[in-house]
């Protein structure tokens, strides 16, 4: 197999993977996304989420508009710029978020369990130190 096969077999798994986990999300993916990168790096504008996600301004608008009315995220008013607002991830936002990622690891746990043996789910865990390795690779500087 060359490097070229080996890349987009691996890509194309790992997204059929992730999209098989996400159906267990009680959640759009794109708010659930946008409440992942605000818990994980802090507050965001709209914009930035928007950039983030590799989605227009206003589909992130959409969705920052729903998890507002849903008491999920919060507003303030941007300390450098006071025409922008800063998301925030409430308290509400981070238990809901982590309910959804519980849900996510437990349906992925099941299906490692009745899917591989013992040996197969040894192999997985080591493999979860390369991909990790891989995605800096990719997301890094």
């Amino acid at each position: 197999m060359d490097d070229n096969a080996l890349a987009e077999d691996l890509r194309q798994v790992i997204g059929e993977l992730v999209r098989a986990v996400r159906v267990a999300d009680a959640m759009p993916s794109g708010q659930s996304a946008i409440l992942g990168y605000l818990d994980r790096d802090g507050p965001q504008t709209t914009a930035d989420l928007a950039h983030l996600r590799g989605v227009t301004h206003q589909a992130a608008a959409k969705s920052v508009k729903e998890l507002l009315g849903d008491g999920l995220v919060r507003t303030e008013s941007h300390p450098r710029d006071g025409r922008k607002l800063l998301l925030h991830i409430t308290d509400l936002g981070r238990a809901r978020l982590q309910r959804e990622r519980a849900q996510r690891a437990h349906r992925l746990n099941a299906a490692i369990r009745e899917a591989l043996s013992p040996g197969e789910q040894r192999h997985i865990r080591e493999c979860v130190p390369l991909l990790a390795r891989l995605t800096s690779r990719m997301t890094g500087p």
